[in-house]
């Protein structure tokens, strides 16, 4: 089955496209959806969308070698009811819309990626859109113990960065660290104050550098750390990518 991977930048999105890959699909297409341009925003108060880290989702195209297609997120969480109904300037429809526009470039692609693991919100709102344009939802880490996942992903050679924390027991510092080198203390503070291992909660967002599937690595040479709140036990902080560049892989 040819596939549109749903990339936000994070280490779901791009795991469970290994995975569809592993069930014997194709990526044939990226979609992604960023702050419109007029905003001047890095984030926005987004229940279906990632955001940081979009400033360097272009680079996706180039280390999946497939074309990326991008929408601007210009509606907001209106319709929040657990069942979804289309809602007109529903954040849910830019998705719609994007999808829509993929589709009738490459009329062969009949399935889409999605890096849902807890969120119901997002996995409702990702399947009302696929079943509206006659697609089907793979979403392979749906539901799986995090604990065993994140190690999963750290061990398959996912180079995912955090790029932005928000809980108790994560601090400005750790911004920029691999999700392998952050797993110990993600399974303590897990133990400690039930936080979800996979961020699942919002206690952090990450950034995917290198996978089995880019045939090139991007490589961070610059940025800034951008602090939302500084509280003394759950700062709000995130990193913006300021100069990014690609490593041909052996």
């Amino acid at each position: 089955m040819k596939v549109i991977g749903l990339v936000s930048g994070g280490k779901d999105s791009c795991y469970n496209m290994m995975q569809c890959v592993a069930h014997g699909h194709e990526i044939t297409a990226l979609a992604n959806l960023k702050p419109p341009l007029q905003s001047g925003k890095d984030e926005l108060d987004s229940y279906m969308y990632q955001t940081v880290g979009h400033d360097a989702i272009q680079y996706y195209a180039e280390c999946m070698d497939v074309p990326l297609y991008r929408g601007e997120i210009r509606g907001t969480p209106i319709h929040q009811e657990n069942n979804y109904v289309a809602t007109p300037e529903d954040e849910t429809e830019d998705l719609y819309k994007l999808l829509s526009e993929i589709v009738k470039i490459h009329p062969d692609i009949q399935g889409v990626s999605v890096g849902a693991i807890l969120s119901n919100y997002q996995r409702v709102r990702v399947e009302h859109v696929c079943d509206r344009l006659g697609l089907k939802s793979l979403a392979y880490l749906w539901e799986r113990d995090q604990k065993e996942l994140l190690k999963e992903m750290a061990d398959s050679g996912v180079q995912a960065i955090l790029v932005k924390v928000a809980a108790m027991g994560l601090k400005a510092s750790h911004l920029g660290r691999t999700i392998g080198e952050m797993y110990p203390l993600l399974c303590e503070l897990n133990e400690k104050y039930q936080c979800h291992i996979c961020g699942e909660g919002g206690e952090y967002e990450t950034f995917t550098l290198d996978c089995p599937l880019f045939k090139k690595r991007i490589i961070v040479n610059d940025t800034q750390t951008i602090v939302h709140s500084d509280d003394a036990f759950a700062p709000v902080a995130y990193l913006k990518f300021k100069h990014c560049s690609l490593l041909n892989k052996e």
